[in-house]
Order: C-alpha cells, then structure tokens, then sequence
C-alpha cells in the first residue's frame, strides 16, 4: 500500500544537508550527509540536495519507484504550500526561489518544504519527547532560537506562515543604550538573550573585562575561535564562573519566554531542544522548568505542563521533514 512506501526527510543548513530515508514506522534505513556549500548559487545547491536524497535511496535499498515523496527542512521562512523560500538568511542563494518546484523537477517526486525548526518540531511531536500530546511548543536553542507550534495535533503555521518565531518575541526592550541587539536588527528580541550568540557575548564580554575563565584555554585546546556549544559544556563541567553566569542569565530569558507561551497557548509541553540544549541537557533545562511558573497566571495544575529536553538530537529535522512529506501525501495534497 502507498501509505506504507519509505518517505526521504532533508535536513538543510547552512553548513550541511542530511538527507535520511524513513520507513513507515519513523526508523531511518539510510542517511547521506553532504556540506551544504552555501555561497553557490541557488541551482548548485539543489543540485547537491537532489544528489543527496539520490544517495540516501540508493544506500537504502528501496527502489526508486517506492519513495513516496521528499520532505525538506529549510532554514528560512518558507510557503509551505508552495515551497517557495523567502530570505534565507544562512543559504543567501535560496532566498526567492522556488525550492519545492525545482527540486521536485530533478528528482520527479512529490516535494514538500516547510522551516526547519518546524520540521524539528513536527519530529519531535511525532516520534521523539512529544509523542502523545495534543498540544505542544518546540523551542530550539543554537546559534539562534526558533520554534514551532502544535496545536490539537497538528502544526500550526498561522495567517502569514510565521508562527512560532519565538526567538522574536520581546523579553527585553528597554530602549537603553548598550541594549544587546538580535541578528534580525533589532533590540529585545529572545535570541539576544537566550542562545548560543547570547551566551557568547555574555562571556566575550566578561573576558574583555578581565574576568578569569577556562574558555580561552578550552578554544585553543580545541582549535577553535567561536565558542560552540561543546565548550560551554566543558566549561561548565570544570564549573567556570563566567560561564555559569552567561548560561545562569540565558536560562532567566527562556523561562521568560516559556511562561510567555504557556499564559498563551497553555500546552500540554514545552520541548526544548537545538545544539545548546543537546550539549548541556539538563542544565539548560532544569533551571528553566524551576524558574517558568512563577510567571504563570494560573498556578493551579502549573506541573502537569511539562518542560523537557528534546530527544532526537540531529535526526530531529530529517525525521520532521519526513513526516511532514507522509501527511501531506496522506491528505492528498499535490507536491509543493
């Protein structure tokens, strides 16, 4: 039967792609990561993206004829109903271009595209922590900070296909000079405060004045200039002041932001996942799930919502984006 045919997920980043065939039951039978390559055009990179999903069929065994469709997780807004990606910020030759439609031209197989933190979402909703639940809000902490929205089990993507841009809700506009600015330009936004870039700056800032830190050795030792998420974990296991402070400070802004989404929508969970999350666990998390409900408006039954760390780590985009692609074929929708 068709609805049991293997679907390919795509997970694209800015630095790579990991295409993975899933069968029907959300395991992975094959996956192929390739650098993404992101300052070629538009045209090469979707090249490599329908050469990746060639690979993974072909290291999976199931012939080409048995693939039920293509579901792609771009970093950038997206029309999902069309797969046309608008300004993509991490892959600049993506921005205004029809993904869904070209790439659905290579490999003559339905194409379904939607952001990627809603396809991590979507993952983690389907087949990782989320599983289960009726409502539930994703928020992804890396580099910058997204999320996706769940609503009576399916993904909302609201008026504009812009919902869930949590990492662009005002936590701390004050209008003061200094004020930490996000990457969209703009000052107060979430990300300034609470994501991998935030933390950075917290600690770049503490070095400059003369704190005392681990982190210049542990760059060095590692070969690195940015502070990734790797470090700040080391950092803290050999318990790094500044470091806990940076990461004490972010964890203030998500609990913010938590208690934001919670007096709004009210789910059933709150998933937190993204490279930050995946490197510190649950010492991003816990201080977030102690410090959310004091912001809540209703204290009654405030710990039966439940804010847990993401479970699928990398596979949660790919496996998103597949599942994305299986509903949509499911519903009867035509490839994007």
């Amino acid at each position: 039967m068709q609805a049991s045919k293997p679907v390919v997920g795509v997970d694209l980043g800015g630095t790579k792609m990991l295409a993975a065939v899933v069968d029907s039951r959300g395991s992975i039978l094959s996956e192929v990561k390739r650098a993404t390559k992101s300052n070629g055009s538009a045209e090469k990179i979707v090249k490599r993206l329908a050469g990746a999903v060639q690979r993974a069929i072909e290291a999976s065994g199931v012939p080409r004829e048995d693939i039920l469709a293509v579901g792609v997780g771009a970093p950038a807004p997206v029309d999902p109903q069309t797969g046309f990606i608008h300004d993509a910020t991490n892959v600049p030759s993506l921005s205004r271009f029809p993904l869904g439609e070209r790439l659905a031209e290579m490999l003559a197989l339905p194409v379904f595209v939607d952001n990627d933190v809603n396809a991590g979402t979507v993952g983690e909703h389907a087949l990782g922590a989320g599983r289960g639940t009726s409502d539930m809000v994703g928020i992804f902490v890396g580099t910058g900070t997204g999320g996706g929205v769940i609503l009576d089990g399916r993904l909302r993507h609201g008026f504009r296909n812009s919902a869930g841009e949590v990492g662009h809700m005002v936590v701390g506009f004050r209008g003061l000079a200094g004020e930490p600015t996000c990457g969209c330009g703009r000052p107060g936004c979430l990300e300034a405060y609470g994501s991998r870039t935030a933390i950075e700056r917290e600690i770049r800032d503490a070095l400059a004045d003369g704190r005392k830190s681990c982190v210049p050795d542990l760059l060095e030792a590692n070969g690195k200039k940015r502070i990734t998420s790797g470090i700040l974990a080391k950092a803290l296991d050999a318990g790094d002041g500044v470091v806990e402070e940076a990461i004490d400070r972010a964890t203030e802004y998500l609990a913010i932001l938590v208690a934001s989404i919670v007096n709004l929508l009210d789910p059933e969970m709150i998933v937190i996942g993204g490279g930050v999350a995946e490197a510190l666990g649950e010492r991003l998390v816990e201080p977030i799930r102690r410090a959310a409900p004091q912001w809540y408006l209703k204290k009654e039954g405030a710990e039966k919502i439940r804010i847990v760390l993401a479970e699928l780590g990398d596979y949660a985009g790919v496996l998103g984006a597949a599942t994305i692609a299986r509903r949509a074929m499911e519903e009867g929708r035509g490839s994007s």
